[in-house]
């Protein structure tokens, strides 16, 4: 084991008495539910199923529903699936959107005593991790107990491929413990490849092949009564700094559009509040659906700030702002939203996301804007002409339906594995 793992190995343990201090901090901030802080410990009050038992594992939202197709699929095979994440909001979906026998936990601590203590009461059979979250005490004790491991939908962004680059051993005897990796774009498999994963294989992008958001039918019927023939826009997972571009935007378009209603769905739902203060700041009414408040005629800015309510957002707004890409993020999901029929805006800062933006780009399914400037000449134009409007949704549509086919090719990846899972449970019992 390279010296940065052993040492981080050693200051990890030396650092488990203080896990108290830290979980009663995050539950300060809203960041752990009070009521499983065990499962962050390793502890769980939930027994583990009979059988064979595969273990999928990813960071947050994004990551969840990700697997979700998977998950589905896995689960037609009669195996019991064991998902985790480490964020309350993706818990919070998972209990919305996964199926009820399949058990959600919060992954733990990274810390070696709270995950022997994960590892030996839940004993998978294997190990799915979604993306890029690589905690390596999980990982080195998954492997010590024989617990094969791999990654799907791996991506790993140039940037972090240069971060990698500067601790080779370290990141090569991580990636050296998955027995695949199945990365989503040539681009990320040739970076996995050259920090030393053994084998790996272009998969695609998993989240291509997930179901476009639910949405509860008398949700939408209410937002709709309260909407009327409003003309609306809207700004989905925005983060901070985001939201004033937008209000601005509102502000500079209502001369043209006096009805125009523009509807914020925060990344952060916790954020909602501070919304509505900043569009009050800007002389504009708002209204935050997390209080129980729908919009009405005099309301300008509508806070979505509720979770797993995307489904609702893409269904009423004809043109959606995608965050997370104004500021230097990343850049936040769009293909839900194209799947829905909304024309999408981004700004530049796309990298987790590139190959997606760049190909609705290019298929002029969606529109770069930098500015606040070139956000308000977009929406204004796309309000002004529906037919040029619905021309951009469908290339957007169609662009999204052409590179799908990630879960075919992830599950024909997986078979191998799953045949030798449901073989040795068979011999166990035989």
């Amino acid at each position: 084991m390279p010296a940065g793992l052993r040492a981080y190995r050693l200051l990890s343990a030396a650092a488990t008495p203080l896990a108290p201090l830290l979980l009663a901090q995050r539950l300060r901030r809203g960041k752990e539910d009070g009521a499983r802080l065990g499962e962050r410990r390793g502890e769980s009050g939930v027994r583990r199923p009979t059988g064979a038992l595969i273990w999928v594992h990813g960071a947050s939202v994004g990551e969840i529903l990700s697997a979700l197709p998977l998950v589905e699929r896995l689960r037609a095979r009669g195996i019991r699936l064991l998902v985790t994440s480490g964020t309350v909001t993706s818990s919070d979906l998972a209990g919305q959107r996964l199926p009820p026998d399949v058990i959600h936990q919060f992954v733990p601590l990274d810390a070696p005593r709270f995950v022997r203590r994960f590892i030996e009461h839940w004993q998978p059979g294997l190990a799915l991790f979604m993306e890029q979250d690589l905690w390596p005490n999980l990982m080195i004790e998954a492997t010590r107990r024989g617990v094969p491991l791999i990654l799907v939908n791996g991506r790993l962004s140039e940037a972090s491929f240069q971060r990698w680059r500067r601790v080779p051993d370290t990141i090569a005897n991580l990636l050296g413990r998955f027995d695949l990796c199945l990365a989503r774009t040539p681009a990320d498999g040739a970076r996995f490849s050259e920090l030393g994963a053994p084998r790996v294989v272009t998969s695609g992008n998993l989240k291509l092949d997930v179901p476009a958001p639910p949405a509860d039918a008398r949700a939408l019927e209410a937002l709709k009564r309260a909407i009327g023939g409003r003309p609306v826009v809207a700004a989905a997972s925005t983060h901070a700094g985001e939201e004033a571009a937008i209000i601005e935007a509102h502000r500079r378009l209502r001369k043209n559009f006096p009805d125009l209603l523009t509807l914020i769905a925060p990344r952060h739902p916790d954020r909602g509040a501070g919304i509505a203060q900043l569009a009050g700041a800007a002389e504009l009414k708002a209204a935050v659906r997390s209080f129980g408040e729908l919009p009405d005629a005099s309301t300008e800015v509508y806070v979505a700030d509720t979770l797993g309510e995307l489904g609702l957002i893409y269904r009423l707004a004809p043109v959606v702002f995608i965050g997370g890409s104004l500021i230097p993020h990343g850049g936040q999901n769009p293909i839900e939203a194209a799947k829905l029929g909304a024309v999408i805006l981004h700004g530049p800062h796309v990298d987790n996301f590139a190959e997606i933006y760049a190909a609705l780009d290019a298929a002029h399914g969606a529109e770069l804007v930098s500015d606040v400037g070139r956000l308000t000449a977009a929406i204004a134009k796309l309000l002004s002409y529906p037919d040029a409007r619905a021309h951009v949704a469908e290339n957007a549509r169609a662009t999204v339906e052409a590179q799908s086919g990630a879960l075919e090719r992830t599950v024909q990846s997986l078979e191998p594995y799953l045949t030798q899972l449901q073989l040795t449970e068979r011999a166990r019992h035989a």
